[in-house]
């Protein structure tokens, strides 16, 4: 049996909605649509969501891939949200509907790429586009980080104050006649892992606390660093390689030229 909306139910789980509801004069019985049709696609969005994952997971540089879609409560959660951003782009008749929400609501579908190195993004990058039609791309840093490498007009850079560091991706698809739109993230495992606890905390702390906020900037730092370390060493590990192949290739040349000089002997 189809799970219907219940606005009470949804307002204890996000009690701080019910003030923006009544600022935006939001219809409810928008809502209450949008969630029961949601519902209905769920089953197909999760299939080709696990179809894009399989895709990416076949890639040599992806460590791991995670996919998921978007939890319904948390998807009328957003509605509530973006409502007023839209209105401000479309203007204040602006509605969200059950005819409109999945195109203004980008992440329904979402997935999430993760490699070792940084200089693996690259080639990642490079088949995300030449595999689907992408419509955006925002690369996620912090302040002082080096954004030469998205030198590209396609590209938009956001400085992020929280530390935040992720390539994102809204890409589309038509798995029938209808347009899907899916977010696909790309970031390190170092940032995943801050990435990971800076989510819990800001959904945890509706405004995080001093004291976690200077803590969590200094471990950003300290990911950020590790990050670092990490392509060193790997960078490291290929000359040292590199390095090894041309002192075989000497040995076994002079060996080829001993054998030779013996041989006359």
């Amino acid at each position: 049996m189809k799970k219907s909306f219940s606005i009470d139910e949804f307002l204890k789980k996000y009690p701080y909605a019910k003030e923006t509801i009544s600022k935006n004069n939001i219809d409810i019985n928008n809502l209450k649509e949008i969630y029961e049709d949601y519902i209905d696609y769920k089953s197909s969005y999760d299939n080709q969501a696990e179809f894009i994952a399989n895709i990416l997971r076949a890639k040599r540089m992806v460590h791991s891939v995670k996919s998921r879609i978007k939890d319904p409560s948390g998807l009328i959660e957003k509605v509530i949200r973006k409502t007023e951003d839209r209105r401000s782009k479309y203007g204040d008749d602006f509605e969200f509907t059950v005819n409109n929400y999945k195109n203004e609501i980008n992440d329904l579908i979402g997935i999430r790429v993760i490699h070792i190195f940084k200089d693996q993004w690259q080639e990642i990058h490079n088949f995300i586009v030449k595999t689907w039609r992408v419509i955006e791309i925002t690369a996620n840093v912090r302040d002082g980080d080096n954004i030469d490498v998205f030198d590209d007009t396609n590209i938009e850079v956001r400085s992020k104050a929280s530390g935040y560091r992720s390539v994102h991706y809204l890409v589309e698809f038509y798995p029938t006649n209808e347009k899907v739109i899916a977010e696909i993230q790309v970031r390190t495992i170092f940032e995943e892992g801050y990435g990971e606890i800076d989510h819990r905390l800001r959904y945890s702390h509706r405004e995080i606390p001093e004291i976690l906020q200077s803590n969590l900037l200094l471990f950003n730092r300290i990911v950020g660093s590790a990050d670092e370390m990490a392509s060193l060493i790997n960078n490291l590990s290929k000359e040292w390689g590199e390095k090894e192949v041309n002192y075989r290739k000497i040995i076994e040349n002079q060996q080829v030229e001993i054998n030779k000089l013996k041989s006359k002997i």
